[in-house]
């Protein structure tokens, strides 16, 4: 019956042994929990990501017959890192986040996500103090560490820092996945992520947590570029069990550089025949400002429910599924 939860008490009880156990894990770290809006004036570039709107009839920008429009939070990424600028230390947030995005087994558009920053640190510290939750959380002791470019490497034969579009299609078409929006793709970060998704990341993470970091830097927006290799920037992924479970950056200061990123989602966003985004000047203020060096990371609360549960389905780690909500 549609009107009924859909997450057992049973496991109620067991999310909110969880989250006791997050809040104890930075409580003892000394990183302190925040609260930031859920409503926007402005929302993220990223071609890939949708944020839900709503009209606001109350601004002083508007006549009170005219709306402007809020967005939802995909994350609470921006405004935290407003905190950060403003002279606040390590932190974190349990918080909503919403995307507009088909639900499946491990996705609602409604989701919880725990997202935090350190201040000092960059994405190989940030991943260990990751790894060491996830020991707390799902008792797992190892966890295994490896570039994107060694994983395209060992998995697939193929370096994703100098392939080419023809060197991919032959690879998907030797799996049988290829089709023709695939042959018409000319984004090489686009086939890269197929690749990635369907190729790779179902073989990866299956006994232990898998960070995989340094990612091209065409797919880390708001992180730093590598010093060591342009090519890539300081980002990382954790993969276990078949779930995408976090996703960490050392943190993008620069903000020209960060203005000029978003311009460039804008333009794919273009191509792509998707609206083009405001871009959050509160935002670029703040980095104009001065954000601290820093690592941030946001993880999945509701997978990891799933993980620490055995839980098969995300509508048994939530109380109400978008359908019954």
């Amino acid at each position: 019956m549609a009107w009924q939860a859909s997450m057992s008490w049973q496991q109620a009880k067991q999310r909110a042994k969880i989250l006791t156990q997050i809040r104890a894990f930075f409580a003892a770290n000394n990183v302190v929990e925040v609260e930031t809006p859920i409503l926007s004036h402005a929302t993220v570039t990223d071609a890939h990501l949708d944020a839900f709107t709503s009209q606001y009839h109350y601004s002083e920008d508007s006549h009170c017959d005219e709306s402007i429009t809020l967005y939802a939070q995909t994350s609470p990424e921006f405004a935290m890192k407003r905190l950060l600028a403003s002279g606040y230390g390590c932190c974190y947030q349990i918080c909503k986040a919403f995307r507009h995005e088909q639900h499946g087994r491990y996705h609602n558009p409604e989701f919880t996500m725990l997202e935090w920053y350190r201040l000092g640190f960059d994405h190989r510290q940030l991943m260990h103090e990751v790894a060491d939750l996830l020991r707390l959380i799902l008792g797992c002791q190892q966890v295994e560490y490896i570039s994107y470019q060694a994983l395209f490497l060992r998995e697939t034969k193929i370096d994703p820092l100098q392939t080419n579009k023809k060197q991919l299609l032959t690879l998907i078409r030797e799996h049988n996945k290829l089709s023709d929006w695939l042959q018409d793709e000319e984004s090489l970060d686009t086939l890269l992520q197929f690749v990635m998704a369907e190729l790779i990341e179902p073989k990866i993470g299956s006994k232990v947590p898998c960070f995989v970091y340094d990612f091209p830097a065409s797919q880390a927006s708001l992180a730093k570029i590598s010093t060591k290799d342009s090519r890539v920037a300081e980002r990382f992924e954790c993969y276990f069990k078949g779930i995408e479970l976090a996703n960490g950056f050392h943190e993008l200061t620069d903000a020209k550089q960060q203005q000029q990123r978003f311009e460039q989602d804008n333009l794919i966003r273009t191509k792509l025949a998707k609206p083009q985004r405001k871009i959050d000047q509160n935002f670029i203020a703040a980095l104009a400002h001065g954000l601290p060096d820093c690592a941030g990371v946001a993880l999945g609360v509701d997978r990891l429910i799933m993980l620490a549960t055995s839980t098969k389905h995300i509508e048994n780690v939530v109380a109400f599924t978008i359908e019954r909500a």
